[in-house]
């Protein structure tokens, strides 16, 4: 099998460290790619927008399966192209896609297949959002979440503690902070409890859900500052214990299944759902159209199975024969960002220590690097994500700081807290 991955983070690299492993897998390229992922795959100078350059690529290759990492070329139809031209993808459509491209749209489909989620409002114009979001505190609102509608690199949601935090995020929204995605806004209670991340892959006759893992969205420990990409993450959760499991099952994943179905939705991919937990009762936060980054590194880490043998079949409708299995070996990742992110950061910051930290037994994900001169130097927010395993959470926490100790690039920074929520469950 030959295999193109599409997209040049964290999430492609654990996606392709582990179709490597697969007996199945003859070739595998990576557009665009990174300087870690190239030492994995064949890297391809195309972008993941390029969508008729991807599809050109393929047809050329004879590419047996694309896997799409990415929400926007997902979003902007990647899968149309390739299907148009009988070239087989994993990932939704544009319509299906756009459970993540439109978060009006994902709160209207869960509220009609009975998914829970927060109660909220989309507004079109910032005076009526304004209003609904003094409506809110006026009747004793402790805090309201304000989205932007639609892609913004999971930069475009804010949980306002105050009215004056919410109307000024909102305002923004609308005066084109985040371009297009702004041009209306999704207003919702703000939910309490616990956070998960839960992937299932859905080839819409099936529905299975993966390992559950947790990120941690905010930049500083204890969960303070503004929302990242994502700065750690651990799996499994344990926060998703079996109840909570089965009524995921029950009151989301099996909704959700009818809810493609009911809609004729071509959703043959994974969908990612960012869930709250309290007192073992889930709600849905978002729906995501793809793996989460740096969800999938931990997951992959502990993923056992030939994982292009599994995309294929859901790519393909056949997930119901698909073999998966999970390690009880706990993984953690932890991302090591550039100074300035979320804001703006500098590039080309030559890393050191890459080797030492690999020599102690962790797996370093590039996320933002590249290759100048023969050197690796720093080439985004999230640069790298140092992910270990250990027999015990504790154990997998130790081992991924001791190699991210080992690593240094100038203006470097990274969470010290990355898995003490599980600490506290144990």
């Amino acid at each position: 099998m030959k295999v193109l991955i599409v997209g040049s983070g964290g999430r492609e690299h654990a996606l392709a460290w582990a179709l490597k492993s697969s007996p199945q897998v003859e070739k595998l390229y990576c557009a665009p790619g990174n300087a870690g992922i190239a030492k994995t795959a064949e890297c391809v100078p195309i972008k993941a927008e390029e969508l008729e350059k991807l599809a050109d690529f393929a047809a050329e290759k004879k590419i047996d399966l694309t896997v799409v990492g990415p929400e926007a070329p997902l979003c902007a139809g990647i899968a149309d192209v390739f299907l148009a031209r009988g070239l087989r993808v994993f990932g939704p459509d544009k319509r299906a896609a756009m459970l993540e491209g439109s978060k009006d749209f994902a709160k209207a489909f869960m509220l009609k297949y009975g998914i829970p989620t927060a109660r909220g409002k989309a507004c079109t114009d910032a005076a009526s959002a304004r209003a609904y979001i003094r409506g809110e505190f006026s009747s004793g609102a402790r805090g309201i979440v304000v989205k932007a509608d639609g892609l913004a690199a999971g930069k475009g949601v804010l949980v306002a503690r105050s009215e004056e935090e919410a109307l000024a995020f909102s305002d923004q929204c609308f005066e084109g902070e985040f371009g297009s995605a702004g041009s209306k806004v999704v207003i919702e209670e703000m939910l309490s409890g616990e956070e998960a991340s839960l992937f299932a892959l859905c080839d819409g006759k099936t529905i299975t859900a993966l390992a559950p893992a947790q990120d941690h969205k905010r930049i500083f420990d204890n969960d303070e500052g503004p929302n990242t990409g994502g700065m750690g993450a651990y799996s499994p959760a344990p926060v998703v214990n079996d109840v909570v499991a089965r009524r995921i099952d029950e009151k989301i994943l099996e909704p959700f299944l009818r809810g493609v179905q009911q809609e004729k939705l071509r959703f043959r991919g994974v969908i990612f759902v960012g869930l709250m937990v309290e007192n073992d009762e889930p709600k849905v936060l978002e729906f995501n159209v793809r793996f989460g980054d740096p969800e999938t590194q931990p997951v992959m880490r502990r993923f056992e199975g030939d994982l292009a043998d599994v995309l294929f079949k859901t790519a393909t409708g056949d997930l119901e024969h698909a073999s998966i299995g999970w390690k009880k070996t706990p993984a953690v990742s932890v991302v090591i960002a550039s100074g300035g992110y979320p804001g703006k950061y500098e590039k080309g910051k030559p890393i050191s220590g890459l080797e030492a930290a690999e020599a102690a037994g962790t797996v370093v994900f590039h996320a933002g690097t590249a290759e100048k001169d023969g050197k690796i130097v720093t080439a985004g927010g999230r640069v790298l994500g140092v992910s270990a395993t250990g027999e015990t959470i504790a154990d997998a926490i130790a081992n991924a700081y001791r190699g991210v100790e080992k690593i240094s690039f100038d203006g470097a920074f990274f969470r010290k807290d990355i898995g003490a929520k599980a600490l506290k469950k144990r």
